[in-house]
């Protein structure tokens, strides 16, 4: 479990149908392992639905971190990539981690009551666009 403090990346991508099986699995992989050995890294969290949209969340020490992470050359190269070959379209934020779930009494709370049934990887506009 990551424990605050720290930073979250929340990049979100829908990919582009006729883009299977053209180096973008490997490239994510790459991605894994050397933001794994960069400073401040602290872990991930990843899902792709079967429409192709797909939340990463990365986790960092400090936005120092995140800086160098999105600034590194072969992060850059990928991010270029990404946007021409793979990518119909994307998006990023970043977040500060207060505290976790189970030791927050309000997210506990939240976290308790039922949510309406969906897929947990689909996002509102996402679901909006399969009802049309």
């Amino acid at each position: 479990m990551i424990e605050p403090p720290c930073y979250a990346v929340i990049f979100s991508s829908l990919r582009r149908p006729d883009s299977s099986g053209d180096g973008y699995a490997e490239m994510g992989e790459r991605m894994l392992e050397l933001a794994a050995l960069q400073p401040g890294y602290l872990g991930v969290e990843s899902a792709r639905g079967s429409d192709g949209f797909g939340i990463t969340v990365s986790y960092w020490s400090s936005l120092e971190s995140i800086a160098a992470w999105r600034a590194h050359a072969e992060h850059r190269i990928s991010q270029t990539l990404g946007r021409k070959r793979w990518g119909a379209s994307a998006g990023m934020s970043i977040s500060s981690c207060a505290s976790p779930a189970s030791s927050n009494p309000a997210a506990s709370v939240l976290l308790s009551r039922s949510a309406p049934a969906r897929e947990p990887w689909q996002s509102r506009r996402a679901r909006r666009s399969t009802r049309r």
